[in-house]
């Protein structure tokens, strides 16, 4: 046991590593830029000006994002989800899989669940003791469930999810932004000191690094933030476009694709939903469940408590029910038309 722990704790450890390496890059980089550039070798001083208020911009913003990155932890499911103690029992009593399959099944009846195992079974996590609500899945490095997980990334040591795919994006794009502008300010007096022309000596050695590790991380994060571009037009995560999620009909790779507007505002906008439901793409929604599709009869309230009174409920009830049946009866009209 005690084994156990000292290797866990080593493991945290060593995974500040490559934060720490960010971080002392960016640092120097600040040293290099602001003292070594702007400070002791410009000599213009409106040219100084600028170049330190524009610098400082990106350097906020780079610098509050990947802290955002780091520091946001990751969200969990909410109590919902959880079994309840008679359910517990009732489960782990059990011991025929298919007696507990079923158990599951009548437990997600209540709750707003789409997705499968690839088995056809309702997905459940042992370790948290939860039912995974769709786009979740279990980080065995955060040792939880994340809501809408899409890695761990060990550059930001934390799982980038629901609670904080936006400040990721955000973090990529101002990281290109930051090495950009410093190779675009420095390239000149980087050829300045190819040609021999380069007035602080001590300042050249500087100069030289700053271009070369702003171009590299540069291409590597414009790939980086393309593809995540791509997978956020999409309204995939980086763990559904390698494994397509499973419906009730089969997997679809494309089953939360709701729209490139849409998609764009679940991947950028962060109080779109609470992570535990997202809308189903049209062709999907046959195996939707009206009374389900309401996240505030079934979501918890920040105090425990249910939100929404029984008549507030109830009128929601018939509303869905409604709007469903004339869905259904309307596609009946058109196929019968055709």
């Amino acid at each position: 046991m005690a084994l156990s722990r000292g290797l866990r704790c080593c493991q945290r450890v060593f995974s500040w590593i490559p934060v720490l390496i960010i971080t002392s890059v960016v640092l120097w980089s600040y040293y290099a830029y602001v003292f070594e550039l702007c400070l002791f070798t410009l000599t213009n001083t409106l040219e100084k000006v600028v170049y330190l208020l524009v610098f400082h911009v990106c350097f906020v913003m780079f610098s509050w994002t990947y802290w955002k990155s780091i520091f946001t932890p990751p969200a969990s499911p909410c109590k919902k989800f959880q079994l309840s103690y008679s359910d517990k029992q009732r489960y782990e009593m059990e011991e025929r899989p298919d007696a507990q399959k079923q158990i599951l099944v009548e437990i997600a009846k209540k709750l707003p669940i789409f997705t499968r195992a690839q088995s056809g079974a309702i997905r459940f996590c042992d370790r948290c003791q939860v039912l995974k609500p769709d786009r979740c899945h279990h980080c065995s490095v955060c040792e939880t469930c994340v809501l809408k997980m899409d890695h761990h990334c060990p550059w930001v040591n934390n799982c980038v999810g629901f609670s904080n795919y936006k400040f990721f994006l955000l973090f990529l794009s101002y990281s290109m932004l930051y090495c950009i502008y410093i190779a675009a300010t420095v390239f000149q007096y980087f050829l300045k000191f190819w040609v021999g022309d380069f007035p602080n000596k001590s300042a050249k050695f500087h100069i030289l690094f700053l271009m070369f590790v702003a171009l590299m991380f540069f291409v590597s994060l414009m790939f980086l933030f393309g593809y995540h571009c791509w997978l956020v037009a999409k309204n995939r995560s980086t763990l559904e476009a390698f494994s397509a999620p499973v419906f009730v009909t089969g997997p679809d790779k494309n089953g939360f694709n709701v729209g490139i507007r849409k998609n764009l505002e679940q991947g950028y906008c962060q109080d779109t939903g609470n992570g535990h439901y997202f809308p189903l793409k049209s062709q999907s929604s046959e195996f939707q469940n009206p009374l389900l599709a309401n996240e505030d009869m079934w979501e918890e309230s920040d105090d425990g408590s249910e939100e929404g009174s029984l008549g507030e409920s109830l009128f929601c009830i018939l509303t869905n029910t409604l709007q469903h049946n004339q869905r259904l009866l309307s596609s009946n009209v058109d196929h019968v038309t055709f």
